[in-house]
């Protein structure tokens, strides 16, 4: 998975996305999804790296089938709020204190 975090006003910004996907766009009748370098471009890493990004998130953008289930498992993200866009899935996280 790549993982990319940045410092925003908002507080820690994650992107994590499959590697497979980046690059890609995905689409449904209501919903076009590009999964673009300059966000989502970043490090290659382990899934463990992943969860310790996830932690210390603030706010998250995550795609790709194997970085939403993960989400899913560690309870960062709710099954019920994942979106399916084309052949992929997409989660966002947004933690308010």
């Amino acid at each position: 998975m790549i993982v990319n975090e940045r410092q925003t006003e908002e507080g820690l910004l994650v992107a994590v996305c499959d590697s497979d996907v980046l690059g890609e766009t995905f689409e449904t009748d209501a919903v076009s999804l590009t999964v673009n370098e300059e966000f989502y471009g970043g490090d290659e890493v382990e899934e463990s790296a992943v969860i310790d990004s996830l932690a210390r998130a603030d706010i998250a953008n995550i795609v790709g089938t194997r970085a939403v289930e993960l989400a899913i498992e560690e309870g960062f993200i709710d099954e019920a709020n994942v979106l399916e866009v084309g052949e992929t899935r997409h989660a966002q996280l947004l933690r308010m204190y």
